[in-house]
């Protein structure tokens, strides 16, 4: 490797490492990865992608019980997701078990792997990206990189500062039912009781903010300035190279064994 890519990998790297790099270029990484491997349902492409992956986690800087923590869905899902396909996928070849709908055969085996390494090599590197990403800076991405409306990027920002402040409210509204005495019984009927009135603060509390951005001027049609300056630099072009690099690798190793098998054909 050349003393220039070694620079750039010394610059994503260090303290921040990963938090470093702009989350736009890790929301372009993550979307040139997932197309790629979406082209073909094989095995060996998703499995040569997982471990060049898991070489790269290493180098993300999350520490192991906040990888496993945040991407404990992803380790859930798929399982779940290939014994789906185990019992119901396609049949074809030997078949090894059989009743009713359920058939195991070579064909469902063959695609449950697929699909169980797959979901593995699309899912955790996007959750381990965007683990890594401040909703505040990918809207100065999105707004001065992207060049998307400042209205929609600060709708959603403020959209996605909110959500964070839900489970709290669920939680006073949980303390406040059962100091009244009436959340003691009936969880069905609590549930839904908490549901509709977290629905109706929700409400409320975006029109009150709706209209005082729209008095500060956040509505206008004015061109925008921004406190911090969003860059997309070497770094960010290193990251997206190498989601593309670990794609076409992935591609490249299916069709040199011939396990190639598009999805659309």
């Amino acid at each position: 490797m050349s003393a220039t890519g070694l620079s750039l990998i010394g610059a994503v790297g260090g303290d921040r490492r990963i938090h470093a790099v702009n989350p736009v270029a890790k929301l372009a990484a993550s979307l040139v990865l997932g197309v790629l491997l979406l082209i073909t349902i094989d095995w060996v492409s998703a499995a040569v992608a997982l471990v060049l992956e898991s070489v790269l986690f290493l180098w993300a800087g999350l520490p192991l019980r906040t990888f496993f923590r945040r991407t404990a869905p992803i380790w859930i899902a798929a399982p779940v997701a290939g014994v789906s396909t185990l019992l119901y996928g396609i049949a074809s070849g030997q078949t090894y078990f059989q009743f009713g709908v359920i058939h195991i055969t070579d064909g469902s085996i063959g695609l449950a792997v697929a699909t169980v390494l797959r979901i593995l090599a699309i899912g955790l590197p996007a959750v381990v990206l965007f683990a890594t990403v401040d909703p505040t800076d990918l809207a100065d991405g999105l707004a001065q990189v992207w060049h998307l409306p400042s209205r929609f990027v600060l709708g959603a920002l403020a959209g996605i500062r909110l959500a964070g402040l839900f489970l709290d409210d669920w939680r006073q509204l949980e303390l406040a039912r059962r100091a009244r005495g009436i959340g003691d019984r009936g969880r069905i009927r609590r549930f839904a009781n908490q549901a509709f009135a977290l629905l109706v603060i929700s409400i409320r509390r975006g029109s009150k903010l709706a209209t005082a951005m729209e008095a500060r001027g956040f509505g206008g049609s004015t061109v925008r300035t921004w406190a911090r300056p969003s860059t997309f630099g070497a770094r960010e072009w290193l990251l997206v190279a190498i989601g593309a690099a670990i794609g076409g690798l992935a591609l490249t190793a299916a069709l040199v064994t011939g396990s190639f098998t598009p999805v659309i054909g």
